[in-house]
């Protein structure tokens, strides 16, 4: 069966998952970008990348999309948000948000922190344990050669503060004491992978790494989804949605590509 993932594309690190998808070996897989309620109709999943989710509702809502979104997910379409997007998808994001509130999307049962690891400068990679759901993949082939974990790297990242009974937590990280003794209220550990039915959220990029783990599991979702409810659309129709939304354009200094980062251990690893 053939199915059509988008890939929100309004600001921050679409282009990564983009390529990321593309790089599933699935050839009834169409990847597209995402910036019209009537593309995203055309969808049977949703990916939301990383960005800055304040600038991202700003647009969502400049074109149209909050709504359609939030119907897109409450119909049981799957959706997927990483870092940013884990905020846009959240029910409640408390600590940094604009004043007056950070429009959220909604959806999944957690209340987030936002930048709860810092600044850009604060940035680092780790290794976290793989949830079985990961380890058990079947689409595509992993290049991680260790698949009891997986690396995570966070990029201003948020964390998960609170979560409900319904949500999975497939991601938990230890703080470190240099971390802990920064800010004594501090947890001993927070979530940063949850999944609760069709939604999935990380506070962590895969889309900067070679792994296509978190893809694939993403993309089996979308297929048991569309198995399920039916498909959002031919796919002939869902190839012409690139060249439908090619005249839209998101503000220019909104969206800045992230590189891959391929090497073993990069410089920030904790």
């Amino acid at each position: 069966m053939s199915l059509t993932v988008g890939v929100l594309a309004l600001q921050g690190s679409f282009a990564e998952h983009v390529t990321s998808l593309s790089g599933l070996p699935d050839p009834n897989l169409a990847v597209v970008e995402v910036k019209t309620p009537a593309s995203l109709a055309k969808c049977d999943g949703l990916i939301i990348p990383g960005g800055e989710s304040t600038t991202m509702a700003l647009v969502a809502r400049r074109w149209g999309l909050i709504e359609p979104l939030r119907e897109f997910a409450g119909k049981g379409r799957p959706v997927w948000g990483t870092c940013a997007g884990m905020i846009f998808l959240a029910n409640a994001a408390v600590a940094g948000t604009k004043e007056g509130g950070q429009e959220l999307i909604g959806g999944l049962d957690i209340g987030v922190s936002r930048n709860f690891f810092g600044a850009q400068i604060n940035s680092f990679e780790t290794r976290l344990p793989a949830p079985q759901s990961l380890q058990s993949v079947q689409r595509g082939v992993p290049r991680d050669n260790i698949k009891e974990t997986f690396r995570a790297i966070f990029i201003r990242a948020p964390a998960v503060m609170h979560v409900g009974k319904d949500v999975e937590v497939l991601g938990e990280y230890k703080l470190t004491d240099e971390e802990r003794a920064e800010d004594a209220s501090r947890p001993e550990k927070v979530v940063v992978a949850v999944r609760q039915g069709s939604l999935l959220a990380t506070a962590f990029h895969p889309e900067v790494t070679d792994d296509r783990r978190w893809h694939a599991l993403f993309v089996d979702m979308v297929s048991a989804s569309a198995a399920k409810l039916g498909k959002a659309v031919e796919s002939a129709d869902a190839k012409q949605l690139a060249e439908t939304d090619a005249h839209l354009v998101a503000p220019k200094d909104v969206s800045k590509p992230l590189p891959v980062i391929t090497t073993p251990q990069s410089p920030f690893m904790r």
